[in-house]
């Protein structure tokens, strides 16, 4: 087996990640690490601390990524276009990556947690966006309002508790054209 030298922090992360979406977070182990990177479990420890310094660091990645795929799609200068386009993203992030995606919105033990940094990060297009559309003083509560709106879509979609027919994508476009609408048409105080 190779050295730990050769097992960088970022390959143990990603394979941490890749055995998340295969097996889920209770198979995510520092043995099944170790073995997909290629070396002894005891290796692992001179990267990683612990199983739980393992989930905050797959976490953060998860977090950092969502983060990047928002940022990418926010900023066409349409508050409304770039409101679907976030919620779209927020979507499809879930639908590729249903564990990872779980993870980041889970409330674990502190030790497993994403850093408030990373996740101020990531919320940075959804805070524009609002901010945009219902002015700066409403912001943080209309990020608010579309994190719940499309996490408890997604969320019931994901686990398919959505059972009454119907097309989900229609179902998801109309929410988003009520948020923006609601969101659009808040007073203003500045």
């Amino acid at each position: 087996m190779p050295t730990p030298d050769r097992t960088s922090l970022a390959d143990i992360v990603t394979a941490a990640r890749q055995i998340l979406e295969a097996e889920g977070l209770p198979r995510l182990t520092m043995q099944a690490v170790a073995e997909r990177v290629g070396v002894r479990a005891p290796s692992l420890y001179k990267r990683v601390r612990n199983r739980d310094d393992l989930i905050r660091l797959v976490a953060e990645a998860i977090v950092r990524d969502f983060g990047e795929r928002l940022s990418a799609v926010a900023g066409s200068g349409d508050p409304g276009r770039d409101l679907a386009e976030l919620a779209r993203a927020f979507r499809a992030f879930a639908h590729a990556q249903p564990a990872g995606y779980h993870l980041m919105f889970s409330n674990g033990p502190a030790e497993t947690r994403p850093s408030l940094e990373s996740l101020t990060l990531a919320s940075a297009p959804a805070l524009r966006v609002a901010a945009d559309l219902a002015g700066p003083e409403h912001a943080l509560a209309g990020a608010r309002m579309l994190t719940a709106w499309a996490n408890g879509f997604v969320s019931m979609e994901l686990a398919g508790a959505f059972n009454l027919g119907g097309d989900l994508d229609e179902a998801f476009e109309f929410g988003i054209d009520r948020l923006t609408a609601a969101l659009a048409n808040l007073p203003r105080t500045t």
